[in-house]
């Protein structure tokens, strides 16, 4: 109603790994749309380069935003056409789209490897999205405003993640959303995750030490 929310899960796969300070699942395209992503991340960075300059380009020829499920297509069209030459393999990555336009307003698109795209009130990508996907058909509701919606997806999340536990470094959490009539972009901080998680009763509040 009032937004646009996102939400991924960062894997560490070892404690030696350096955990970086780039985001690994939520990137900006333009000021009015961004993506999460699930796949294999050095084909979503040519993708998401791939994006950002077709947006760059309709801005300057037009002098006005991208209409993002332009934007959407566009991108599709290039992941179709690897589908179908030879020496050629497709991306293999799928995108959830997250953006707002005059035309349509707040919208949130889907995009697999083949190049299909589809609109969506709520949805789901990467593993064990079929069983987040019926939890978010079980709870989503029409009116659902910003906060609810962040409530819904750490709790879809938390209850459909690999890992035994949900906290803030093993998450990121994005929100598309208008601000005095601007669009804006938020990443939220680890130390806000922390908060919202117990908030929301995902996490409980650690003891203090006596």
């Amino acid at each position: 109603k009032d937004g646009v929310v996102l939400v991924g899960e960062k894997k560490v796969t070892s404690k030696l790994l350096q955990t970086s300070t780039s985001s690994e699942k939520m990137y900006k395209i333009d000021d009015h749309v961004a993506c999460a992503v699930a796949g294999i991340m050095s084909d979503a960075n040519i993708l998401i380069n791939t994006a950002r300059v077709q947006a760059q380009r309709y801005t300057y020829a037009y002098q006005e935003p991208m209409p993002v499920e332009q934007l959407v297509q566009s991108l599709c069209d290039t992941k179709q056409g690897y589908t179908q030459f030879g020496g050629l393999r497709p991306f293999g990555v799928s995108f959830l789209f997250a953006g707002w336009d005059k035309n349509l307003g707040f919208q949130l698109y889907t995009s697999d490897p083949s190049g299909n795209y589809g609109g969506w009130k709520a949805a789901a990508i990467g593993s064990n999205n079929q069983a987040a996907q019926s939890m978010l058909k079980q709870d989503y509701k029409d009116d659902i405003n910003r906060e609810e919606a962040v409530q819904l997806a750490l709790k879809v999340l938390s209850k459909t993640m690999d890992s035994t536990s949900l906290t803030s470094d093993k998450l990121e959490l994005a929100e598309v959303f208008l601000s005095s009539g601007k669009v804006k972009y938020h990443v939220s901080s680890p130390e806000a995750l922390s908060k919202l998680l117990v908030k929301f009763g995902v996490t409980q509040l650690a003891p203090e030490a006596s």
